[in-house]
């Protein structure tokens, strides 16, 4: 062989399948090239040893959601960045095979309050894309808030039942102490810096706010940067 030729014909030469068939097998994670793992159709190879793994499964492979807890010192804009085979938590990969596939076309929805850290989504699924987007109102998102000050007799009360500040009427949360200066908030579709408001009206302020959950799906315990995939038991 004197000339370089794309993967899939290679394949396609060697165990006699299709090109969409081979190009389904090298984009799925199922050939090496020189026993490394490669996703690319179009590489170009020539003597390298190229291998079908045994147990190849042509099933065209089901989009993914992922979860990332961002740190408290990243944009969310640069979240994506972030998300690497390497930043994976090797307490929850779910038995799933991390593919380059997997860090294409991912959208995201309900993003979290100004300055917040913790739990955001992203997903290849147009299903829990349109449920997150579709049932933002219904879905609870928990947040626990780092305060600093003295909250304003009945502050909780005022938090719990909504109020006016500085002409702006604000949504009612159900917020509760978790300790002598951490908050814990629930509260649904929340509105750009309502929870920062809501402390400002009562007289506290915000020193750190992580989110924690969106509906029934909890980030877990991951340290920050870190992300997980989606279980195929958690719904939102």
């Amino acid at each position: 062989m004197t000339d370089p030729i794309r993967l899939s014909k290679r394949l396609i030469e060697l165990v006699g399948c299709s090109r969409r068939e081979a190009e389904l097998y090298i984009e799925g994670g199922w050939v090496t090239v020189d026993g490394k793992v490669v996703e690319e159709p179009q590489l170009k190879v020539l003597n390298e040893k190229v291998e079908l793994l045994p147990e190849a499964d042509l099933t065209k492979a089901e989009p993914v959601t992922l979860l990332l807890h961002l740190p408290a010192d990243t944009y969310p804009d640069k979240a994506l960045e972030l998300i690497s085979p390497a930043s994976l938590c090797a307490d929850y990969r779910e038995g799933i095979r991390p593919l380059k596939g997997h860090f294409a076309r991912l959208s995201s929805a309900l993003p979290l309050q100004t300055g917040a850290a913790g739990l955001l989504v992203f997903t290849q699924d147009w299903r829990i894309l349109r449920k997150l987007t579709d049932d933002a109102s219904k879905l609870e998102q928990e947040y626990v808030v780092e305060v600093s000050g003295e909250i304003a007799p009945h502050g909780l009360n005022r938090m719990n039942q909504g109020q006016t500040y500085k002409g702006q009427t604000l949504a009612a949360v159900k917020a509760s102490w978790q300790s002598e200066n951490r908050l814990r908030v629930a509260v649904k579709n929340p509105s750009p810096g309502l929870i920062a408001s809501l402390c400002a009206s009562v007289g506290l302020t915000i020193i750190s706010m992580k989110r924690l959950r969106i509906g029934g799906v909890s980030m877990r315990k991951m340290d920050a940067g870190q992300w997980r995939y989606l279980a195929a038991s958690e719904k939102f």
